[in-house]
């Protein structure tokens, strides 16, 4: 994926830096719907590992996977007036969302045989994350506005 970077850290204190440094690149700009509007998604995996040694000097290692991800906002062109490098943003934060709906769309009709998971960088990534023995929470940013209506409805779809 573009610009992924890998680190072992060995304290909270090392993984908080790290994550200060994830958020100071991550890509905002000016939409008409927003002078801050993130125009990129941000995912942050922790892979925590535990090894416990075994009575037969083997150890036994267990592992943990947390992803915390920021998505970027689905937002419509004709709201936004978005042109050029946000237009085409926009597009493709809207073709990632989009699939990610796919996604969780087969996975809660139980009926699906294929899970689209490969249409996206972003539910490649997340593909642990979303089926199988996960735990996964979403929370949704929504606009209480009137004018926000039809992107709320989106959202929570």
């Amino acid at each position: 994926m573009k610009d992924q970077s890998d680190f072992v850290v060995n304290s909270s204190e090392q993984m908080a830096k790290l994550l200060d440094s994830g958020k100071s690149n991550r890509v905002v700009g000016c939409t008409e719907m927003n002078k801050d509007s993130s125009r990129s998604h941000c995912v942050f995996t922790i892979i925590i590992e535990a090894s416990q040694a075994q009575d037969d000097e083997q150890n036994n290692i267990t592992r943990g996977k947390l992803n915390l991800v920021d998505l970027a906002g689905s937002e419509r062109q004709s709201k936004t007036h978005a042109q050029g490098d946000r237009l085409t943003e926009a597009k493709s934060i809207n073709q990632s969302l989009s699939c990610l709906g796919n996604v969780i769309s087969a996975l809660v009709d139980g009926k699906s045989q294929h899970i689209p998971y490969r249409n996206s960088k972003l539910t490649r990534i997340l593909q642990d994350s979303l089926g199988g023995n996960t735990k996964t929470i979403m929370i949704a940013n929504l606009g209480p506005a009137c004018y926000n209506y039809d992107e709320t409805i989106s959202t929570l779809r």
